[in-house]
């Protein structure tokens, strides 16, 4: 099975310049490679499920990139299975851009981070928005709680390839509470 997302993504134009550049031959190898890496496994998963955010790109209809952060407790975004991921989205500033997009153009980018570890994931797609009470077996596996807030609306993406990134540039970042597991007594205060 080829590289679906090398394929997907090297347009001619980036061909050419990996070609430029020397690093063609590189990609040539990852474009024809069969490992599977259309199917979600156990490293994408456990990766996935540990994240509380994620960056999602969409596409308004007259071609502008558009980029959102997406954030709530570690695993909101859901493995489903092998191929297909989805979260639980809450009312928000009622902008309504990336569902707006996705109502035209269901092409999806997800890029998810791993500051600590200077580890990302990029995964392209397929989004279809389904409605609250459309399907309830769905919408149970992904609220966080029988009183939890309100679903407005549940993402589902299938995945049409992904992509482990390098980590050269990847500045270390921590969060409060991985701060406050490495040096509690700066944190007893609060």
């Amino acid at each position: 099975m080829p590289h679906t997302f090398a394929n997907t993504m090297f347009s001619e134009p980036a061909r050419e310049l990996q070609r430029q550049n020397g690093s063609r031959a590189q990609y040539e190898r990852m474009a024809r490679s069969g490992a599977a890496e259309q199917e979600l496994g156990l490293a994408e998963t456990e990766f996935i499920t540990a994240r509380d955010s994620f960056y999602m790109a969409t596409v308004t209809p007259d071609g502008w990139p558009y980029v959102q952060h997406r954030g709530g407790p570690a695993g909101f975004l859901k493995v489903l299975d092998e191929h297909t991921l989805a979260f639980a989205d809450y009312s928000g500033n009622k902008q309504y851009i990336s569902a707006g997009n996705l109502s035209v153009n269901d092409r999806v980018a997800l890029f998810l981070m791993d500051y600590p570890n200077r580890t990302r994931l990029k995964v392209i797609g397929r989004a279809r928005i389904v409605e609250p009470r459309a399907e309830p077996a769905l919408e149970a596996r992904l609220r966080p709680g029988a009183n939890g807030p309100r679903v407005e609306r549940i993402f589902v993406f299938t995945v049409v390839g992904f992509d482990w990134n390098c980590s050269q540039h990847i500045t270390p970042r921590y969060s409060r509470e991985e701060l406050a597991e490495q040096f509690p007594d700066l944190f007893l205060q609060n």
